[in-house]
């Protein structure tokens, strides 16, 4: 059931992340550390190159390095395209070149376990 509404789910989830992106945001509150916002954009795009790599191995039937490496691929595009859109199409927001190396580095960490993961087989005896 959850493989037939994982396209959904990364669809929703990738429409909210550019619309969160690109919004203005008011009252947002502070956490406290002064690199939160990049902690923000890391985990976000680590969520979606998540999302992506199991849209493409379960919905389009990919094999597993095919689907990592277009979901990251895919990522990092997004994550680019959203920074310069935020740079150009919006009076609120600003290009930042920290936020697209944190988006780029969430997308590499989350295909690095994955590819950890796919590598460790565990033998039933």
């Amino acid at each position: 059931m959850l493989k037939k509404l994982t396209p959904i789910i990364t669809i929703i989830y990738s429409l909210a992340l550019a619309t969160v992106s690109l919004i203005k945001l008011n009252n947002v509150p502070d956490i406290g550390v002064s690199f939160g916002d990049k902690i923000f954009h890391f985990c976000a795009y680590f969520v979606l190159t998540l999302l992506w790599f199991y849209t493409f191995l379960f919905s389009f039937k990919y094999k597993s390095r095919k689907a990592m490496l277009l979901a990251v691929i895919l990522s990092v595009l997004f994550g680019t395209i959203i920074e310069v859109l935020q740079g150009s199409v919006t009076a609120s927001r600003s290009l930042d070149i920290y936020d697209a190396v944190a988006n780029s580095l969430g997308a590499l960490l989350a295909s690095t376990v994955l590819w950890f993961k796919s590598s460790l087989h565990v033998k039933n005896e």
